[in-house]
């Protein structure tokens, strides 16, 4: 699809990205269904393939600026990366046996991902308590390794299925399950999303649900986002974020 409305679509998500990590998924695919009229299989595969592209961008700059903790990323991804692809294939696998009829099938998974994320943003926001923040360096101990396998193992498949929580669900888990600071968990979110992206953006190229144009028209616009709006990260109070256990850096 050739329509420039798509850039200032990418421009916004970028920026979102860039300040948070969270929001790319949950925002673009319903845009590109309900408002550019996508096809739900399509519209997923082309925000996933196009997320991997931009974040790579968003991550390379939070490495350097040095809010990626790559160890936590490195153990989510263990579970996240084959899961994803599982969540890919399972798309093209309803799609293959019910044809147009999974549509409203995956647009009811869609809705259930966006309805659960919104409630644990809600859940977070009312359970927050202040206090100081311990930066973790590293998952400690087997039962730190498992969290975080679980975690990528749960959200890869989703990911995979709905384009969702690359960032929304993955960014909140470690908020709940790691002692990490707002900009760590925007630059670790960035981070493990920009490898596990690659990985199911290429089983849906593969699997032909990817649209070249579209996804290179949200590029021109969500890559300047994301580099321009990441440096504000640096600028969150690090009491932003909160674990339900403390770890010794």
């Amino acid at each position: 699809m050739n329509d420039p409305r798509l850039a200032i679509a990418g421009l916004l998500i970028g920026v979102l990205v860039g300040m948070t990590g969270m929001g790319g998924g949950s925002l673009m695919t319903p845009m590109l269904i309900f408002l550019f009229n996508f096809n739900p299989a399509v519209a997923v595969g082309t925000d996933i393939l196009h997320g991997a592209v931009f974040k790579s961008f968003g991550a390379v700059r939070h490495r350097r600026l040095g809010t990626v903790k790559a160890r936590l990323g490195c153990w989510m991804l263990l579970g996240s990366a084959p899961m994803s692809l599982v969540g890919v294939w399972t798309t093209t696998f309803l799609t293959g046996r019910y044809g147009e009829g999974v549509d409203s099938v995956q647009g009811k998974v869609l809705a259930v991902t966006l309805i659960v994320g919104g409630l644990a943003f809600l859940a977070k926001a009312l359970t927050h308590r202040a206090g100081t923040v311990v930066e973790m360096g590293r998952p400690r101990g087997r039962r730190d390794r498992i969290v975080a396998i679980t975690i990528g193992s749960v959200g890869g498949f989703v990911v995979g299925l709905t384009s969702v929580g690359s960032g929304t669900l993955f960014g909140l888990a470690m908020l709940f399950a790691f002692p990490l600071a707002a900009r760590s968990i925007v630059g670790t979110d960035i981070f493990h999303a920009a490898v596990l992206l690659w990985v199911a953006g290429f089983g849906h190229l593969v699997a032909g649900n990817v649209d070249v144009r579209t996804m290179a028209w949200l590029l021109t616009g969500s890559i300047p986002g994301v580099l321009l709006s990441n440096q504000l990260t640096l600028k969150c109070p690090s009491a932003c974020g909160w674990g339900l256990r403390r770890f010794s850096c």
